[in-house]
């Protein structure tokens, strides 16, 4: 393990730890961290440049600064059924971090796919993952359902798309390559739930504020509601190549968040295509 000593300074409940930090979601995160009024992070990683280098149980945990709250960013998105699996495996994993640090609460990141296809899902919807990922991380929120209360509070968070991690990362990076959408019997192409990488961040920042008692167990995280991805492509500059969708497509998957409208009031100020983008823009910025 390596960088701990600097982050000895920082009182513990003004600290996150903050695991996948070099992922793609990481690094999302990392341009726009700091957040007003949030928590210090701790970025943690199995390789690369991170404030802390682990590599996993069962390696020893050494020299861990306290921090309030752990957020397991990391995970497997894509893969045979072996290594999706291994979502499952994070979350003991998780656990001992989070006794480590001495955290009262663990942010799982798991995902909109667990419902399956649909419109305005909302927490108290049932499963039906129709994809191998999605499946994964249903067994993997099962095994978090599992946990012994142990003086820690979980807290499952049903991720939507995240402008610049999703399937129109690499068009928004290279608009001039343009993106291939599929286009519905209405003329219309698909619409999905998002949400900008700064509210991601002012999000996992104000649950990382509340008491652990005043956290539900499950929490979609999205804008209010579904933008359409031809808007975000032209957003930013990128050519929409039209293709007819098959029978299977869905025009709109979306999630209702009330649930975190109430519990954070206005923590999501990005909610047209044009400001998602403009948000990921001056963070990240398009690469040629």
């Amino acid at each position: 393990m390596s960088g701990a000593g600097r982050m000895q300074g920082a009182a513990p409940a003004s600290r996150c730890l903050i695991t996948g930090a070099t992922g793609r979601l990481g690094r999302l995160l990392r341009a726009v961290w700091p957040v007003e009024d949030g928590p210090q992070p701790v970025w943690l990683a199995r390789r690369g440049d991170a404030d802390i280098l682990w590599p996993g149980a069962p390696a020893p945990l050494r020299d861990l600064p306290p921090c309030a709250t752990v957020v397991a960013l990391w995970g497997q998105t894509s893969g045979d059924v072996q290594t999706l699996a291994q979502n499952v495996g994070l979350v003991a994993q998780g656990v001992q971090l989070a006794h480590a640090c001495g955290a009262k609460r663990v942010f799982h990141i798991s995902t909109a796919a667990i419902y399956g296809p649909g419109r305005t899902m909302d927490e108290t919807r049932r499963p039906a993952p129709i994809n191998a990922y999605g499946r994964a991380k249903l067994e993997m929120e099962r095994t978090i359902t599992a946990l012994p209360r142990d003086g820690l509070r979980h807290v499952i968070l049903r991720l939507a798309n995240v402008v610049g991690a999703d399937s129109l990362a690499t068009a928004l990076q290279h608009p001039e390559r343009g993106v291939a959408l599929d286009r519905f019997a209405d003329g219309a192409g698909p619409r999905r739930s998002y949400i900008a990488p700064s509210d991601l961040a002012r999000v996992l920042a104000g649950l990382a504020r509340l008491s652990p008692d005043a956290l539900p167990d499950t929490i979609n995280i999205a804008a209010p509601a579904p933008v359409a991805m031809e808007d975000l492509a032209r957003a930013a500059g990128c050519p929409v190549i039209w293709r007819a969708a098959p029978p299977e497509a869905q025009a709109v998957v979306s999630l209702v968040t009330n649930r975190l409208a109430q519990i954070l009031p206005g923590a999501v100020r990005h909610v047209t295509p044009g400001q998602m983008v403009a948000d990921w823009h001056s963070s990240h910025g398009p690469r040629g």
